[in-house]
């Protein structure tokens, strides 16, 4: 039986570079992806406790109310893929997908990706896999294989932002933030994909790093 290549359709992307370290946040304001399983909030990437390894997450579905937050799901159509470029050329060198499944999140890679760009396909076979740790849980859930961790499941937003300072600053009524400032996240959620890996599975050159993470749609 021939194995179905399945193609998935870029909708959102994030990035960041790991070797300065740039943030970037998005919550709900494209049309494309509100209310949607494909809307990305954050990215982040960062050296582990053992400092062998390298920390990834994408969070999605921001802006999570705690009574929503039970009923939320990660999307067995939804692609979530850690795009790495390890030689500093701007394009993915290799990719971490995850892919929920029957109330598992499977990860494949990193894996040098057949496609580049706004298509993908899944790559190989599955590294790791975690069960989605539920909401209220009282320790989450970590898969563990090959020397990666993964965590799949709900997180409070770790994103701090004052939206309505900021928008105060645009309409020219502030000149600038308060210290401290009003977290216009606090008590939301997001569902968060981590994966933690040696460094040594990404063929790092030269020290730099740039990782961006998309969500892609099977088609």
């Amino acid at each position: 039986m021939k194995k179905k290549k399945v193609l998935f359709a870029v909708v959102a992307a994030i990035s960041i570079t790991a070797g300065t370290l740039v943030l970037a946040a998005d919550h709900i304001d494209s049309p494309a992806v509100t209310n949607q399983t494909t809307d990305i909030t954050d990215v982040y990437a960062f050296r582990g406790q053992d400092a062998n390894n390298l920390v990834l997450v994408a969070n999605t579905q921001g802006l999570l109310a705690p009574t929503a937050t039970g009923a939320a799901q990660f999307d067995a159509n939804t692609l979530i893929e850690f795009n790495i470029d390890n030689n500093n050329d701007f394009i993915e060198d290799l990719v971490i997908q995850g892919i929920y499944s029957n109330g598992k999140m499977k990860i494949y890679g990193p894996v040098k990706p057949s496609e580049t760009g706004n298509r993908s396909k899944i790559e190989g076979a599955v590294t790791a896999e975690v069960a989605v740790t539920a909401y209220g849980a009282g320790a989450p859930t970590i898969g563990t294989s090959g020397g990666m961790k993964v965590f799949a499941g709900p997180r409070d937003d770790p994103f701090f932002f004052d939206l309505n300072q900021f928008k105060k600053i645009i309409a020219g009524t502030a000149t600038g933030f308060n210290n401290p400032g009003t977290d216009a996240f606090a008590g939301t959620n997001v569902l968060s994909l981590v994966v933690e890996l040696p460094k040594s599975m990404l063929n790092v050159k030269n020290g730099m790093l740039n990782v961006w993470v998309e969500t892609k749609k099977r088609q």
